[in-house]
């Protein structure tokens, strides 16, 4: 069991199931994931988190919240911490966006600890590191408001697809994310680089792309694919948070995920 403060987090699914850890994008919840539950839950002891500052987790969990000090691999940590507070030594993974460069980091540094891999509108890098920077300044001194107008465009294939209830919910939990933790995981996302890493990983993994993502399009999942050995490449008619099409990322988890429920924990 840690001793460690924990990322807030809702597990779900048959106690006996393989554990399968699920990771939020920048500036959602554990919520963007509630599409693909009722499926995922059936057949594994799903575990949904929350980034620092947004959702149920505090700003104040961050070991240091100092502008430019916060690293992917400091957010992997807590992904490791709540493995270890639930008594897992490996567990399947799969993360959108900033949730995926996780377990992307964990796959390569921490191989023994992630069984299969699915990387969901994610990068090995994800541009220039003055452009994350200057987000953090914004959020730190604005909040997140300013955020607001042009995150449907970023976020989802159809900007108009931020007027239905599910698209309403997730820019509520934008507008909410505490700045000093969103600002943290820009600077992460800042410093993250994976390319030179890729090779090194050996779980058998996803990349799902998704055709209308403006935020990581195409030829970063292309990266992914190329960079990752037999990795295997799903594009789907989505935006960036790949909402607009929960049952194609629904076929495309089912088919890389294990059957067999007494897989290897």
């Amino acid at each position: 069991m840690s001793a460690s403060p924990l990322l807030h987090h809702h597990i779900t699914g048959p106690a006996d199931a393989p554990p399968l850890v699920l990771g939020p994008s920048l500036g959602t919840s554990k919520a963007v994931w509630e599409p693909q539950l009722p499926s995922l839950s059936r057949r594994f002891r799903v575990l949904r988190f929350d980034l620092p500052g947004h959702g149920g987790s505090r700003a104040d969990l961050l070991r240091d919240a100092e502008p430019g000090r916060t690293t992917v691999e400091d957010l992997a940590s807590f992904v490791l911490d709540l493995a270890d507070h639930h008594g897992w030594d490996r567990f399947h993974y799969a993360g959108i966006s900033l949730g995926g460069a996780i377990g992307a980091h964990l796959a390569a540094h921490r191989p023994e600890r992630v069984a299969s891999l699915a990387l969901i509108c994610s990068s090995a890098h994800f541009g220039p590191a003055e452009l994350w920077h200057a987000r953090a300044d914004l959020v730190r001194l604005k909040g997140t408001a300013p955020l607001l107008e042009t995150s449907p465009g970023r976020w989802f294939a159809d900007a108009s697809f931020a007027d239905t209830p599910f698209g309403r919910r997730l820019l509520g939990i934008l507008a909410e994310a505490d700045p000093t933790g969103y600002a943290a995981c820009c600077d992460a996302l800042a410093a993250y680089d994976l390319r030179p890493d890729l090779a090194g990983i050996t779980a058998p993994t996803l990349v799902v792309g998704g055709a209308h993502d403006v935020a990581t399009p195409a030829e970063h999942a292309q990266e992914l694919a190329e960079g990752i050995p037999n990795a295997v490449l799903k594009v789907i008619t989505c935006g960036h948070l790949a909402v607009e099409q929960p049952r194609s990322l629904q076929t495309a988890l089912t088919a890389h995920l294990p059957e067999d429920r007494h897989a290897p924990r």
